[in-house]
């Protein structure tokens, strides 16, 4: 199946049937909803339960749950008046990116026990169905686990008996290093017993091992490196992971990783000839051979979502404006390197000082890393066949800058009259859904004809595990577990495909940063960075709270516990100075936009989410978090 259709008569199945009987006053069963007795015995019916569980998976980064969930940690900056906050605040609260959900945990263990305990389904259909949903409830507990540390771990309906007694049902925190293990037995348990082969929005083997690799990393960069934040722990190891377990979840990580890789079941997408828009297609091409685990969208089916009507180009909107939300920082374009593997500033002045020149816009990208051009929409980019027209003003040759408000205001140049001084993309400071980083988002951008549309909306699907991700989880555990030169060959293949073809020697020496920095220019936008910054310790480094200043910005590229605080922008701007050889070239500022007056500072107490007082008040067995 390409889709799981959901009607809300079968997605009530699951809270009907967690009721308490209720036939002494209520005679006749309701005609709108089937008992669960009868919805366990068709396997069709049971595919509809299970595709309600699959809708409520949770994703910290997602395309139906808005532009602004990737509009964080300086990688970009929110063009939108009412988002500012996101780069005006300094610090988050301690409650942000919290999970926790036992409703749902309930559902998947009834949904559990009922396909067990069904006499109407064959072994080979319950074997699959069970499988699916320990996979969506162990995928469930690593969502939480990474959030909150160690949660309750129940694996079965708990059910009260109006008693007055709730003691039984106040289960305490599970170390975290149990739910991690929770998560790793059970994909080992239904490897084999997923049934489904073909449809990447559901369960397969793939998607359990690649499950499986990435909470065994997680598990081991905590115990690794948990020893340098010894505040981050709690006596009962509901928070922290011994470091004594570190290199067993290393083994268990490329373990699975590699399972994955000899199967030869995916592989990298190379399927275009541009490199770049190789890269950006592996997101919009459903059939993808990288594709592992994904959340799929369906126009025809009435399931989309409203990421490209948010974020397109303002000049090359459907929806006539609504448009240019998520701006990609300059932080995260310097980040993409040179062709060489080496890390280099975008030139914008020679070693005097002076401005450097370009006869086009895109000159001062050339010879970077594919991923850049793949990952973000440059100034002068190409987008449904048309250029973005991005562009901050005019400088004359006395320095002074002609600008204006936007771009249907035009201003007096000398010698060229009344004109059009800045782009119809931006960027103008303070101008909304226009970047004002100088670059738009190319990642998941729908060309699609009507996708930038909220009537219709894109069915670009979001990718929850995918190949590339796999090879990087492998190069990881192998580099931490001391063998450089597997690790390279694992980083190699997915650099190689971005067109860096000089191969990098990982050592004992450069290999952190180089893994780093590799995962935050392959899985830009993915869901990953704040999880990765969490796992390694180094989030109260990076995020320490300070101000950066543009000198900053361009030094040190590479280092993995560079400050990243603010967002800055790069903004091109027309040279005019008739007679000189340089007139009309291009000339590009790095630029703080002036929404931005806060900066990022991340506490130790935002190592794990906040666990509500209202929830410790119903449980008072629930340790609360440190550092809070």
């Amino acid at each position: 199946m390409k889709k799981i259709t959901i009607t809300t008569m079968f997605a009530a199945l699951l809270i009907t049937g967690a009721c308490k009987k209720d036939s002494e006053f209520l005679d006749v069963p309701p005609k709108s909803i089937i008992a669960s007795d009868v919805a366990f015995t068709d396997p069709a019916l049971v595919l509809s339960i299970l595709g309600d569980l699959y809708n409520r998976q949770v994703d910290f980064s997602g395309l139906d749950n808005g532009w602004a969930s990737f509009a964080d940690f300086s990688e970009s900056f929110p063009s939108e008046n009412g988002s500012y906050f996101f780069v005006q605040r300094t610090g988050w609260g301690f409650g942000e990116w919290g999970l926790y959900d036992y409703t749902y945990v309930r559902d998947l263990n009834l949904f559990i026990e009922r396909v067990t305990a069904s006499t109407a389904l064959t072994e080979s259909e319950k074997n699959g169905f069970i499988a699916e949903g320990r996979f969506l409830r162990a995928n469930f507990y690593f969502e939480m686990v990474k959030r909150m540390g160690g949660v309750p771990l129940i694996t079965k309906s708990l059910d009260y008996d109006f008693s007055g007694n709730v003691s039984s049902l106040q289960i305490p925190r599970a170390k975290e290093s149990e739910v991690y293990d929770f998560v790793i037995s059970e994909a080992e348990a239904i490897k084999d017993l997923a049934t489904n082969t073909s449809d990447k929005s559901r369960a397969s083997k793939g998607a359990i091992l690649a499950m499986e690799a990435r909470a065994a990393l997680y598990a081991a960069s905590i115990a690794k490196y948990g020893v340098t934040t010894p505040v981050v722990t709690l006596p009962g190891g509901e928070v922290g992971i011994p470091a004594s377990m570190a290199t067993g979840y290393y083994n268990k990580a490329l373990t699975a990783a590699k399972a994955i890789i000899t199967s030869g079941t995916y592989s990298l997408y190379k399927q275009l000839p541009d490199l770049s828009d190789n890269f950006a297609n592996i997101f919009l091409d459903k059939g993808s051979s990288e594709s592992i685990f994904v959340e799929d969208f369906k126009a025809n089916a009435g399931k989309t979502h409203g990421f490209t009507t948010n974020d397109q180009p303002y000049s090359i909107s459907d929806e006539g404006g609504d448009a240019g939300r998520l701006d990609p920082s300059l932080n995260l374009v310097e980040a993409f390197e040179k062709l060489d593997n080496t890390y280099a500033p975008l030139a914008t002045k020679d070693d005097l000082g002076n401005p450097i020149y370009y006869t086009n816009q895109l000159d001062i990208f050339a010879g970077r890393d594919a991923r850049l051009a793949g990952t973000v929409l440059l100034p002068n980019g190409l987008f449904k066949g048309k250029r973005t027209d991005v562009m901050a003003g005019y400088q004359l040759a006395s320095g002074a800058i002609i600008s204006s408000s936007d771009a249907s205001q035009p201003q007096d140049v000398p010698g060229l009259g009344r004109v059009q001084v800045v782009g119809q993309d931006g960027p103008v400071s303070g101008l909304e859904l226009r970047t004002q980083t100088g670059f738009y988002v190319r990642k998941y951008l729908d060309p699609t004809v009507g996708s930038g549309r909220r009537g219709r909306g894109s069915d670009v699907n979001f990718i929850r595990y995918r190949y590339a991700e796999v090879l990087l989880n492998a190069a990881e555990a192998s580099a931490e577990l001391g063998d450089y030169a597997t690790a390279s060959t694992y980083i190699n293949q997915v650099r190689s495909r971005a067109g860096l073809t000089t191969p990098l020697v990982l050592t004992a020496a450069n290999y952190f940063d180089r893994i780093v920095h590799e995962r935050r220019v392959e899985l830009a936008f993915e869901g990953h960075i704040l999880f990765d910054m969490k796992r390694w310790r180094i989030a109260h480094i990076v995020w320490d709270g300070n101000p950066m200043t543009a000198a900053e910005l361009v030094t040190n590229i590479g280092d993995a516990k560079k400050r990243n605080t603010q967002p800055f922008g790069l903004w091109p701007y027309k040279y005019y100075n008739p007679g000189n050889a340089n007139s009309g070239k291009w000339i590009y500022k790095e630029i703080k936009p002036a929404p931005v007056t806060g900066s990022n500072r991340f506490q130790m107490g935002n190592y794990y989410s906040q666990i509500s007082d209202d929830i410790i008040s119903k449980n008072p067995k629930i340790v609360k978090q440190p550092n809070q």
